[in-house]
């Protein structure tokens, strides 16, 4: 039977690195076992056809009011390692809002919440991997992992897929964030390319005139160009 092949060493986040302080607790403390895979790991899981609604992919579009700051539209295509595109993935995304702080009651940072902000959204991707969402630049935030810890600008990103392994997580960050060199987390991946991957690029064709700034990240599943991938099966 066809396996998917393993990432190369250094192109994933190591599982404990120093500068990461929560890694040291969370980190297993035995070598991992690669279990073999199976014909039902190999063709899915499928996730539930949950009704996904019209402006779910617009994260500017769920209160009657617009949300403050910066809007943009992250858009880009899922690969595999082939280059071919894979259809029909649900996308899904979360994200804190342009202040830094994200809606969620673990989040005490002492900056605003956005009434008409929600930060999270959906989309399945068109059959050629194509997804698009629209949302608000979010803002960096501290979280105390040493001192004067920030973290950069980014978007959380989760896909499922019929041919997928797991639920696959992943971050993308912004272009010429000065941040990006100080955080442990993005830095935790050995390999500098592979970081390099999960920075978007800004792209004019995405643009919309008087309306919103484009940024384009592709994800590819697996392979030598494989997108880094949080607690990926080693």
């Amino acid at each position: 039977m066809t396996e998917y092949p393993r990432p190369r060493p250094g192109t994933q986040p190591v599982n404990r690195q120093e500068a990461y302080g929560s890694s040291h607790r969370r980190a297993p403390r035995q070598p991992l076992i690669a279990l073999p895979h199976t014909l039902s790991e190999l063709t899915g899981p499928l996730y539930g056809h949950n009704p996904i609604g019209e402006s779910d992919n617009d994260l500017t579009r769920h209160f009657s009011d617009a949300p403050q700051g910066e809007r943009i539209i992250v858009a880009g295509r899922i690969f595999d390692e082939d280059g071919r595109g894979v259809p029909h993935a649900l996308v899904e995304i979360w994200q804190a809002n342009s202040a830094g702080r994200y809606r969620h009651a673990g989040d005490n940072h002492p900056a605003p919440l956005d009434p008409n902000f929600l930060g999270a959204g959906r989309v399945v991707a068109d059959a050629e991997g194509n997804y698009r969402f629209t949302s608000i630049k979010p803002g960096a935030y501290p979280w105390r992992n040493h001192h004067n810890a920030w973290r950069p600008a980014h978007i959380h990103f989760s896909l499922f897929g019929s041919g997928l392994l797991s639920r696959l997580v992943t971050q993308m960050y912004f272009p010429g964030d000065p941040l990006i060199p100080l955080d442990p987390i993005l830095n935790g991946i050995p390999d500098i390319d592979a970081r390099q991957r999960l920075i978007s690029g800004f792209d004019t064709s995405l643009t919309e005139p008087e309306w919103a700034l484009g940024y384009r990240f592709d994800i590819v599943l697996r392979g030598r160009r494989a997108t880094p991938f949080e607690e990926t099966a080693r």
